[in-house]
Order: C-alpha cells, then sequence, then structure tokens
C-alpha cells in the first residue's frame, strides 16, 4: 500500500460517519446528481461503484432501478456505513486495482469523484475491464478543471492529506480508456464535472 492509498484511508475513515455534510460530501452532491441522471441500469443487472464511499450514489440508483449492486472502497469505515445504508447491497474493503470479484462479473462500473485518488490508474483500468461483462461499461465521473488550473494545482495535490494524485483532462481519460481496451462511447463535459464512458472491448481471438 503506497502513501496516496494510507492518506486516503485515514482522512475518509475519519470522515465517513458525517461525510455527506463534509466540504467533500457537498462538493460530490453535484456530481453524483449528474451521474444518476446519464446512467442507465438495466433490470436484474450487477453494478459495481469503486470507491463507493457511504454508498450514497448506490442509494440513489437503488431508488429508481431493480439491480444487483455492490461497493468496494479503501475505508472500512466507508464501507461499514455503506452497508448500513444499503443493507441489501455487497460490499468490500480493497484498493481499486484489487477488487475481490471474479472475472466478468458486472454489466456496468462506476466511480465517481474519485479517480484523481488512484495511484496507478492504468491498473485500475485493467481490473476494471476485467471484472466487467463482454461489452460492459465503465463510467467515470470526475471533477473537470481547465488546462492553467490543472498546470497550478497537479504539482501540489500530491502533498494532499486526503491522498489525492491528479486532476485529469477528458483527453488524458479517454487516452486512458483506449489504451487499456475500451472503446469511448460518450465525453459529457459540464462546468467542472466531466463524464465520460468506456465499453469493454471484445478479446481478440487468436
Amino acid at each position: 500500500m503506497n502513501l496516496h492509498e494510507k492518506r486516503s484511508i485515514r482522512s475518509y475513515s475519519k470522515k465517513a460517519d458525517h461525510y455527506d455534510q463534509t466540504m467533500d460530501g457537498r462538493m460530490t452532491r453535484e456530481i453524483k446528481r449528474l451521474l444518476f441522471e446519464r446512467v442507465a441500469i438495466a433490470d436484474g443487472s450487477r453494478l459495481l461503484d469503486v470507491a463507493c464511499g457511504n454508498g450514497r450514489l448506490l442509494n440513489m440508483f437503488s431508488q429508481k432501478y431493480n439491480f444487483h449492486g455492490y461497493g468496494v472502497d479503501i475505508s472500512p469505515e466507508m464501507v461499514k456505513n455503506a452497508s448500513q445504508l444499503n443493507p441489501t447491497m455487497t460490499f468490500a474493503a480493497a484498493p481499486c486495482d484489487k477488487l475481490p470479484f471474479q472475472d466478468a462479473t458486472f454489466d456496468r462500473v462506476t466511480v465517481c469523484a474519485a479517480f484523481h485518488h488512484f495511484p496507478d490508474p492504468a491498473a485500475f483500468l485493467r481490473e476494471a475491464r476485467r471484472v466487467l461483462k463482454p461489452n460492459g461499461v465503465l463510467t467515470i465521473a470526475e471533477f473537470h478543471y481547465p488546462a492553467p488550473v490543472r498546470f497550478l494545482l497537479n504539482p501540489l495535490i500530491r502533498f494532499s492529506p486526503a491522498g489525492d494524485v491528479k486532476m485529469y483532462a477528458p483527453q488524458e481519460i479517454t487516452a486512458l480508456l483506449e489504451r487499456a481496451g475500451y472503446f469511448v462511447q460518450s465525453v459529457f463535459v459540464s462546468g467542472s464535472i466531466q463524464i465520460v464512458d468506456g465499453q469493454k472491448k471484445a478479446e481478440i481471438s487468436a
């Protein structure tokens, strides 16, 4: 476990019991709302939310859709709160690049306002691809900042006590997805929010 992951566990475990009232909780509320509006979940499908936090996004989806919900977060305290909020769903404490699920389990994987915490985004994308079913979709919802802001922010953000690593441009996320074996379906940008959908490409037979 690297320093960023240790910082994330320490920071978010402290916030877990009152996360929705914290600055982080308020900042991510609009991202969750837009993601909820843009993602349609098929009846009976399996959805995994990576870095699920207190399970609020999954709970929002459960008010509209009938699906099998799963969540993973690096903070055990967040997982405990997510389980209490969503008692019929399955949760686990694990890093984003070591998902405790079998291959081809999920129809969709979501990441909401957490991709900038991942120390090795390429490793996460490979792992998400592994657990997705053929043609499954990964949706990444993130903060979106103009290039000058990222230029100033990224050299400093790695020192964040919350374990932040890097803020990405949409083009960077799409390039990472394509290199990891996804077909980029859509890129949505609205103010300080971006949402990118990548579909798992079919395996190429030898």
